[in-house]
């Protein structure tokens, strides 16, 4: 995947995490929302200073843009939970379930 469409998927995941529009983002950012919502759509990139200006309208450092790795899919994840789980004696699994509770049920 290319790093513009990664880019891309970020600016969006960490706009909506934050529960901003687009405009708002942008606002707060002091870019256009065209712009903004052409880069999440991965059509345009972003100059340094538009990624220090996306930042500011999301409230985090730019850095913390720049992380592109690949997410990775649903199934792959749970093969590898599966993965785990399968070489677990009936201690460990009663952990694991405890462990997933907490992190799960509310």
């Amino acid at each position: 995947m290319k790093h513009r469409t990664l880019f891309a998927r970020r600016i969006r995941k960490l706009r909506k995490a934050a529960n901003l529009s687009l405009e708002n983002a942008a606002e707060r950012g002091n870019i256009t929302g065209n712009f903004w919502g052409d880069v999440e759509r991965g059509k345009k990139v972003p100059s340094l200073d538009t990624i220090v200006a996306m930042a500011k309208g999301l409230a985090l450092p730019p850095s913390s843009l720049l992380f592109l790795e690949r997410e990775e899919d649903a199934r792959d994840i749970r093969k590898r939970i599966d993965s785990l789980l399968a070489k677990c004696n009936p201690q460990e699994l009663e952990m694991a379930h405890r462990i997933i509770k907490v992190l799960l049920e509310p």
